[in-house]
């Protein structure tokens, strides 16, 4: 049985997001969470937060040893993109991308 919890539109780009996904991806929850603690990117909170999550669901569903949970597959998908503007000299603009991305993750038990 397994425990998934998504996050979209977070405030992060989808390829730095998937450097912190990749260091948690296979590991025991609460060896996960550990790393994510003392990682220091702005995506381990939100990723730790999104574990954390899942877990939740996996003991409201009352179904699965919470001491036995993994991380099954994590995955980060590129989301939309906030296009804004930056003024600069002589009344020209540059554009800026605000780069957004949805965090997928699904939680089993060994």
């Amino acid at each position: 049985m397994e425990s998934k919890a998504s996050l979209t539109q977070a405030r992060v780009g989808a390829q730095k997001a998937r450097l912190v996904a990749d260091v948690v991806r296979g590991k025991n929850v609460s060896e996960a969470i550990k790393t994510l603690t003392v990682l220091n990117k702005k995506t381990a909170s939100i990723i730790k937060k999104l574990i954390e999550s899942a877990v939740a669901n996996a003991d409201y569903k009352k179904t699965m040893d919470l001491d036995k949970l993994y991380v099954k597959s994590i995955w980060v998908d590129q989301g939309p993109v906030l296009k804004r503007w930056r003024p600069r000299a002589q009344g020209r603009a540059f554009g800026i991308r605000k780069k957004t991305s949805h965090i997928n993750v699904v939680l089993d038990e060994r």
